[in-house]
């Protein structure tokens, strides 16, 4: 990166968390701090809903994921649309007539205490988890790009927003996730402008070796159990994934509830139920053109170089240097294979077509394969080297082809998204902490001011644990598959107490607390021993405790039912 890159990065996040704080700094009060007012309106609800949701992780990790097996990621969000539409029709209007201020009040109001922190504390044992990742996704790719030292880049992107975050509350968080989002979405449109232009070909050529090559295969319909992303386990179990998510984590429901109106929360909502899809399309489209790039251009043969510069300079470096001729002369061998793919389209005809295709493909075969073998020599080499580097293809591509100004400006987009979702947890970490914990059963009956500085010294501390977790933590995965395998594990759960507490009046809390364990260490135990798409995690959660809470109500614990079911048995 050059100075005008570090320029554009710096000032770029500056400005953004400076804005925050000068729109919240005269906005003191718990309310404020915890659930925003009615100046917050219905876009910036959309953008802010978006930003969580949208973290480094998504900007770092969907390119490369579409990178090595094309757009089929796309279908783990078929279910959201019909899941935001069901948060909208239910979910709101309940929490606003409540006037709650974290989900897991309503159980509590619902059920009991107990199963109150039942949800409060998985929502927090999952999420907290989650912060450490989105802070350590962009540090630990940018570290190795960039040479930066990881632990201080942890340090520096963890501290920065723990600041804003803990002393603007959720208005402050909101706000800046405005104009996060706004950056991210222009960087984003600037980079696909960028790999377009820097193509050999039309974007109508790109998108026909794309499709020639497989990586076009948005949708499959095949039902099977262990392929991840199919279009029923993204319909049914993004379904269940995008309504637990939307609809019981804190760090959305607080979002959404923060301009308070039920028109101002639903059509936020419903602002991303049009628009999530086609974006995360479009981010997927841009690892399609990548890869297509990539096809003209010769690529790394691993793309976390200083990882594999490591290895070439050890005992392996034989091996490396072998296999990367191999590489070369794939790749050249591939050129000759895309010039007659291209006579093929021009002549029309469909065999001639059909027959490069089936060569193409066949040299991606050859490629996969030597790549396969660079990864086993690296793991052999250093065990503890992490061999997936599909999070390193897009920012690779970034810092190795596009022009100084317009890197900052990408490497800005990465930083703040890593931003807008981690101050979305640690704003719903501190108020779940204070709301569903330290209020009702450490210190009931204190003043404003002290649950105020209580809200933020929780912030702070989730954050601090935040920063330790990522500080100690080793990527597994693609990090956009690790941030939605820790939320499946919760999720089905959590999202199970809710539509008992909505859907099922008769059923009281003894019998959905015993329900939601059993639920939760039947996944756990399914997660470690079986092999299934964990997008199903979400469903066979959610169903273990309707179900196995409506046999307790009827035998165990049956008794007269109540109209508001609540109250402890």
């Amino acid at each position: 990166m050059s100075s005008l890159d570090y320029v554009v990065l710096i000032s770029t996040l500056l400005i953004i968390a400076f804005y925050g704080w000068w729109k919240t700094r005269r906005d003191p009060d718990l309310g404020h701090y915890l659930t925003g007012d009615e100046s917050i309106r219905w876009g910036t609800i959309g953008l802010s809903v978006m930003a969580t949701q949208a973290s480094a992780i998504t900007f770092l990790s969907l390119p490369g994921q579409a990178y090595e097996s094309g757009m089929g990621f796309v279908q783990i969000y078929f279910g959201l649309p019909f899941a935001l539409i069901f948060i909208c029709a239910f979910f709101i209007p309940i929490y606003h007539r409540l006037k709650v201020v974290t989900a897991y009040e309503f159980l509590g109001q619902r059920f009991d205490n107990k199963t109150r922190l039942l949800g409060a504390g998985l929502f927090m044992i999952q999420r907290g988890l989650a912060a450490g990742i989105t802070i350590y996704a962009p540090a630990i790719i940018m570290s190795a790009l960039l040479g930066w030292n990881l632990q201080l880049t942890i340090l520096l992107a963890g501290i920065f927003v723990v600041i804003y975050t803990t002393a603007g509350g959720t208005k402050a968080v909101s706000l800046t996730q405005k104009w996060q989002m706004l950056v991210i979405l222009l960087g984003m449109f600037v980079a696909f402008g960028m790999i377009i232009h820097r193509l050999p070909l039309s974007f109508g050529e790109a998108l026909s070796v794309a499709g020639a090559t497989g990586k076009l295969n948005a949708v499959d319909f095949t039902f099977d159990l262990n392929n991840r992303y199919t279009f029923w386990s993204g319909l049914l179990g993004g379904f269940f994934l995008s309504l637990s998510y939307f609809g019981t984590d804190q760090s959305q429901v607080q979002r959404y509830l923060a301009g308070g109106s039920v028109a101002g929360s639903r059509f936020g909502l419903l602002f991303n139920a049009l628009l999530k899809i086609p974006m995360q399309f479009f981010i997927l489209l841009i690892g399609v053109m990548v890869f297509v790039f990539y096809q003209f251009e010769r690529p790394p043969v691993f793309f976390n170089q200083p990882a594999y510069q490591e290895a070439a300079a050890g005992e392996y470096a034989g091996t490396l240097a072998q296999l990367q001729q191999q590489h070369d002369t794939t790749f050249a061998n591939q050129h000759v294979q895309l010039a007659a793919f291209a006579r093929a389209r021009q002549s029309g005809s469909q065999t001639e077509i059909d027959a490069a295709s089936a060569a193409l493909n066949n040299q991606q075969v050859q490629l996969r394969a030597i790549r396969d073998e660079v990864k086993k020599t690296l793991r052999a080499s250093n065990p503890r080297f992490e061999t997936k580097d599909s999070d390193y293809v897009f920012i690779t591509f970034v810092l190795t082809y596009l022009p100084h100004g317009i890197i900052g400006l990408l490497v800005a987009v990465i930083f703040c998204a890593a931003m807008s979702s981690t101050a979305s947890e640690l704003n719903a970490l501190g108020s779940t902490s204070v709301v569903d914990f330290y209020r009702p059963f450490v210190r009931r009956g204190g003043s404003e001011t002290h649950y105020l500085f209580a809200s933020k010294f929780f912030t702070a501390l989730w954050g601090g644990v935040a920063i330790f977790f990522a500080l100690f933590a080793n990527l597994v995965e693609n990090l956009i598959e690790a941030v939605n395998i820790l939320g499946s594990i919760f999720y089905g759960s959590i999202l199970g107490l809710f539509l008992v507490a909505f859907f099922v009046r008769w059923v009281r809390g003894t019998a959905v607390f015993i329900a939601a364990l059993i639920s939760q260490a039947t996944v756990l135990v399914l997660f470690n021993t079986i092999e299934i798409s964990y997008l199903w995690y979400n469903l066979i959660g959610c169903v273990l405790v309707l179900a196995i809470s409506a046999v307790l109500q009827a035998t165990v614990f049956r008794g007269p039912a109540t109209a508001a079911g609540g109250g402890d048995d």
